[in-house]
């Protein structure tokens, strides 16, 4: 391990002190006995964590004897430092953040696949028909981004870092500007657009060849070795809780809109018919060896995007950032 990728590890593990805390009320199962579990997502409670919430809601977890405590985690937060510094046993990951982490010699996991494409998108006013016209148009780009999609979406579409705007999640400077373009899921700053009564335009990124599974599980290599049951249960309890939420809402949403105090039914219900609409658990992998599943092609991909973008060392290790094992042995079929 190189010095750079030591002191990366170091910061990484050290900085309990700074994670600050989840701003967001946690849902547990009612008087479940069981083993803890502590699963934080990557964002507040909505329509993209809506399985993990219906699972908690149907007793898919007890089934499996586990007593899980699902937490919100704020857009300030750095959820991997939380699960590498012992404060969550599972997460809602990224592809980009996980490969990083495991390059830098964090012990991180997938365990399987939530969505089987990332729903990152970019949402421009109307009229605009092919992202090629955002040429020297200014585009709101979280932090994060920069490490993530924004340096794919510069080479392939010939953007110049000067274009790039930091994005607060505010979107009163889209409004304002009708040149500018802002990073988007389709769940929530539409949404947002929907309200104010502007007509905008979407473009999924899946579409134009961005490889990423959607928020993946995942948690670290030592709860992987030691603990393979407790893994096995909540892959399997979380993919009975995505497979079901499809096709009745009710009891996830119940608990989402407990969870999240901002979060209203017809934002809620705008949230689901778009993943409903996308098909967010669907694949001709899926199809074939079922919900969840993941695969080395898939992954490779998105080394090979990384790479090539200069985001991941070329030999980084990166087949032991995710494991096939326990969606392969589940084949939970999609109905």
């Amino acid at each position: 391990m190189s010095r750079n990728m030591l002191g990366r590890r170091k910061s990484l593990l050290g900085l309990t002190a700074g994670l600050g805390t989840l701003s967001m009320p946690f849902i547990r199962t009612a008087h479940a006995a069981g083993t803890p579990v502590k699963l934080v997502t990557s964002w507040y409670a909505q329509a993209e964590f809506g399985g993990f919430y219906q699972a908690l809601a149907k007793g898919y977890y007890t089934r499996e004897g586990l007593d899980v405590t699902i937490e919100a985690a704020s857009p300030q937060m750095n959820v991997p430092q939380l699960l590498a510094a012992g404060r969550a046993d599972f997460i809602t990951g990224y592809d980009f953040q996980l490969l990083s982490a495991v390059a830098s010699g964090i012990p991180l996991v997938a365990v399987a696949s939530t969505f089987q494409h990332d729903q990152q998108g970019l949402m421009t006013h109307a009229g605009v028909t092919d992202l090629q016209q955002l040429k020297d148009h200014p585009i709101l780009i979280a932090s994060s981004s920069h490490a993530t999609f924004w340096p794919w979406l510069k080479k392939r579409f010939g953007y110049t870092e000067e274009q790039a705007r930091p994005y607060s999640f505010n979107l009163q400077p889209f409004f304002f500007d009708k040149s500018m373009a802002v990073q988007a899921y389709a769940s929530s700053e539409l949404w947002d657009a929907k309200l104010k009564g502007m007509p905008v335009e979407f473009f999924l990124f899946k579409g134009l060849g961005y490889p990423p599974y959607g928020a993946p599980m995942v948690t670290t290599q030592q709860m992987v070795k030691t603990d393979r049951v407790k893994v096995n249960g909540f892959v399997k309890a979380s993919l009975l809780g995505w497979n079901d939420y499809f096709q009745d809402p009710a009891p996830g949403n119940a608990l989402i809109l407990k969870a999240n105090p901002n979060m209203t039914p017809e934002h809620l219900t705008f949230g689901y018919e778009g993943l409903k609409k996308a098909n967010v658990l669907l694949s001709d992998d899926v199809r074939e060896k079922g919900l969840g599943t993941m695969t080395i092609a898939r992954w490779q991909a998105t080394r090979n995007f990384m790479v090539s973008q200069n985001l991941l060392p070329a030999d980084a290790d990166w087949k032991s950032a995710f494991t096939t094992e326990f969606v392969d042995n589940l084949r939970i079929m999609p109905t």
